[in-house]
């Protein structure tokens, strides 16, 4: 079973729908004694760094998600903001992250890439470490749908699970190779290879 946290922005609607076209048992917790239920949980992402921290703080889903995910080692995916707040800070703002994958998140570089924020539209990947097994049977040069402004520089090189080139070369997946994974785009808007990675996660 699969608990899509809602936390008050996301496509939590959009990742449902998707998970029962997959016919594979979910759903939306709100609550942070709804996750003790659940073997698997994903954070969706669209919102501010500090405004997502403080909700999970304020309503018990930080301490919930530590006894699930840490503790108990039940798998996690994180997406966009949610794969964000798995790092321990972000310029965006100005409390701590979670902290499960060492790292920072830091705004991409305008001026001296030529590009234009936010990074939005499909971009390929270069899938570089694939421990728990999300990117099998994706078509990398498909790619993905991104829509963001900042991305996640993990600590450590084996941390990184994929990277896109936008003006320079970031992360756009990190791992802690056990059994939290995040991705900056958006599988739930990525049609064919979204879907892959929402079943690859839903057979972890």
């Amino acid at each position: 079973m699969i608990a899509i946290i809602n936390y008050g922005s996301g496509n939590v609607g959009a990742i449902a729908n998707i998970y029962k076209q997959l016919k594979v048992p979910h759903f939306i917790a709100s609550k942070a004694e709804e996750l003790k239920t659940a073997g698997k949980y994903i954070l969706p992402g669209v919102g501010h760094f500090d405004t997502t921290m403080e909700y999970m703080r304020r309503s018990g889903l930080q301490d919930a998600l530590e006894e699930n995910v840490l503790a108990r080692g039940r798998p996690l995916l994180g997406i966009c903001v949610g794969m964000q707040i798995l790092a321990n800070s972000s310029e965006e703002g100005r409390g701590a992250g979670l902290g499960w994958i060492p790292g920072r998140v830091l705004r991409i570089e305008q001026r001296a890439a030529g590009v234009r924020l936010p990074h939005m539209g499909w971009n390929s990947v270069v899938v570089r470490n694939d421990p728990l097994g999300v990117f099998r049977g994706v078509e990398t040069e498909r790619g993905f749908y991104f829509l963001h402004s900042y991305y996640f520089q993990a600590d450590a090189v084996t941390a990184i699970g994929a990277e896109v080139n936008y003006g320079s070369v970031f992360a756009c997946a990190v791992s802690n190779g056990k059994n939290i994974v995040g991705v900056q785009f958006h599988p739930e808007k990525s049609h064919h290879n979204g879907m892959t990675v929402f079943r690859n996660f839903a057979a972890l």
